[in-house]
């Protein structure tokens, strides 16, 4: 990073990190549902996904064996990898169920959970504009989750226990960003999961088409992106201010949707995506301000 980069605050670094992290974040979730439409199972994505996170660090591994493995807190990676072996399984699912908005959207409330637990679990101040963020972050999801709407029971579930997941992600990637390099996270993460997920992805193995295969293959390279972004968005900034900034993902989810899918979003979702940027917006400000 250049000196400049590294001058600026480091609450704003994380959501500048955060937010790219959210990007690809939508760009997954679009894959995700294509993938799902061309009959590719969860499990064999699932796979993907993991073992992508070891051929990130692939080069490091052929360069220096296995010192990219070594750490002294093998616990708490263990303990990282399995919150993302649930996380993800959980949200890969709800794709199946539901809409690609309504999933995003039900997967906010898990900044509920880390704006909870960082103050007794990290240690962090959370000054009033983060709380109303937050607070408007969870407005706007509210507002999206349209009351009385159709929406699949066994989907919402899915999202809100992928949700709640999450939380684990989120304090434990925070409390390793501390001591632990990026590529040791992403190669427990993905030795973790990859273990996790193989027998499941053995056992639901269908044969695909060689299009299918190459964007399985592009799938699993890039999606490890998000893991090193968020790192080192929580890495840069504290957990409670750098989380909210996933929302920013709700818009390209929402145009995917609309484009792809003929999902077209309601006045409800445009007013709820609104509210959830304005937080988003409010946190950056507050937080500009004050480390000036």
């Amino acid at each position: 990073m250049t000196p400049r980069w590294n001058s600026l605050p480091g609450n704003l670094r994380g959501a500048v990190l955060m937010s790219l992290a959210a990007m690809l974040f939508a760009g997954e979730a679009l894959a995700i549902r294509y993938m799902n439409e061309r009959g590719i199972p969860t499990a064999m994505q699932l796979f993907a996904r993991s073992f992508g996170q070891l051929l990130w660090v692939m080069p490091l591994l052929l360069q220096s064996g296995l010192a990219v493995f070594q750490t002294k807190r093998r616990g708490l990676h263990i303990i990282r990898g399995a919150a993302s072996l649930l996380t993800w399984g959980f949200y890969f699912l709800s794709f199946v169920f539901l809409d690609l908005a309504t999933a995003t959207v039900l997967s906010f409330t898990n900044v509920m959970f880390t704006t909870l637990l960082a103050g007794p679990v990290l240690k962090e101040r959370i000054g009033a504009a983060r709380w109303a963020g937050t607070m408007a972050g969870f407005l706007g999801v509210v507002l999206m989750l349209r009351p009385g709407a159709e929406i699949s029971l066994i989907g919402v579930v899915l999202a809100l226990a992928s949700a709640a997941s999450w939380c684990g992600i989120t304090l434990t990637s925070r409390m390793l960003a501390q001591t632990e390099r990026n590529e040791t996270v992403l190669a427990w993460v993905g030795l973790v999961t990859s273990l996790g997920m193989l027998p499941f992805a053995v056992s639901a193995f269908t044969p695909i088409g060689a299009f299918d295969l190459l964007f399985l293959t592009a799938f699993a390279i890039t999606t490890p992106g998000i893991i090193w972004l968020l790192t080192s968005a929580y890495r840069a900034g504290e957990a409670s201010a750098v989380a909210p900034f996933q929302y920013l993902r709700l818009l390209p989810v929402v145009g995917f949707g609309w484009i792809f899918f003929g999902e077209v979003p309601d006045p409800w979702t445009w007013l709820g995506g609104g509210i959830i940027l304005s937080g988003a917006l409010l946190i950056t400000i507050a937080e500009t301000r004050r480390k000036n």
